[in-house]
């Protein structure tokens, strides 16, 4: 494995993670770090659905306060997309449990970092609590901060309205059936500077329409929520973010610059307690469903409630105490 410049640029690197094949052929993932010379702490991102790691400004803010960024664009996403492969596509959520200790293990065994707080957002966020869960007692995660996670399901009506067995068959039997549940192009619309937004990213890889939905992979979508509901058993220190408020249009609103326009925010924060023992909800007035990317306002009230977070509960690393046992 060998990291290189990242599309990003200095300090930016990526080196390609090679997973087992499944039926659609080679898959990857990709991990992004910048590193902070001489630190023992880190911080490995998650992204969300139809998503991609591009920003920097959270990599920026974590630099100042002496962590190593790292970003995993998981399989079929991104960076690690292929011309073969369905995106976004997987059956199982567990799949991404095997780029996720890969990345665990780089981070703490070859970069060696003694401390790891993971960050995810949207399903990003759902991905990172279910694989805390499961990696429950290995020592393995400092932290997690879960950025408007994909807890439940969406403001679509199209989806909500999606019924579990139906979409539990579909998953079984066609996988790969698209589903007419396209995203809403007026959320990256509010964010695109190119449209009626402030951020500059590659719409290639985060369309405004988005990519197909999966029937298999909204199952998975399910299960996980599932999972969620029953009760999870993260045993580390967890900051939930949402917004105040959601707003559900298929055309634009100036109210899509303030709120959560991709899922239901009081949903969760309703959900937030299930998670572990120790959670701490916090909700952000203003906030976009992608908080690090609000308006100003917003976003120091967003870098703030962490920074204070992290202070309060996030161990300060150990000198030689770096951790092994990433894989399963």
């Amino acid at each position: 494995m060998e990291f290189r410049e990242d599309i990003l640029g200095a300090p930016y690197e990526a080196a390609e993670l090679a997973l087992a094949a499944d039926e659609e052929g080679a898959v990857s993932a990709t991990l992004v770090r910048r590193l902070v010379p001489g630190s023992t702490k880190a911080v490995l991102y998650l992204h969300g659905y139809t998503d991609y790691f591009f920003q920097t400004n959270l990599a920026d803010h974590f630099a100042a306060l002496g962590y190593s960024f790292y970003a995993l664009d998981l399989r079929k996403y991104g960076r690690s997309l292929r011309s073969h492969q369905s995106p976004n596509f997987v059956r199982d959520l567990a799949a991404y449990d095997e780029e996720l200790d890969e990345a665990v293990r780089i981070v703490r065994e070859q970069d060696g970092h003694t401390q790891l707080l993971v960050n995810g957002h949207s399903t990003g966020g759902l991905v990172a609590a279910l694989w805390a869960s499961r990696r429950a007692g290995r020592g393995l995660v400092d932290g997690l901060f879960l950025n408007s996670p994909f807890l439940a399901m969406p403001t679509s009506p199209a989806l909500r309205t999606l019924g579990a067995p139906a979409v539990g068959a579909l998953g079984r039997l066609a996988a790969t059936r698209k589903l007419p549940a396209p995203l809403n192009p007026h959320y990256v619309h509010s964010l695109h500077r190119d449209h009626r937004g402030s951020w500059d990213f590659d719409l290639s890889l985060k369309p405004a329409e988005g990519f197909p939905l999966y029937a298999g992979w909204l199952a998975a979508i399910q299960r996980g929520h599932r999972e969620v509901r029953r009760g999870l058993r993260i045993d580390c220190p967890v900051l939930l973010m949402a917004s105040t408020a959601s707003t559900v249009t298929s055309k634009w609103d100036p109210a899509l610059h303030h709120t959560d326009a991709v899922l239901r925010a009081d949903d969760i924060a309703a959900l937030g307690p299930r998670l572990g023992r120790h959670v701490t909800v916090v909700r952000i007035e203003g906030g976009m469903h992608d908080l690090v990317l609000s308006g100003e306002q917003a976003r120091a009230q967003v870098f703030s409630e962490l920074d204070r977070w992290i202070g309060t509960y996030v161990p300060a690393p150990v000198a030689g105490a770096a951790r092994t046992g990433s894989g399963s």
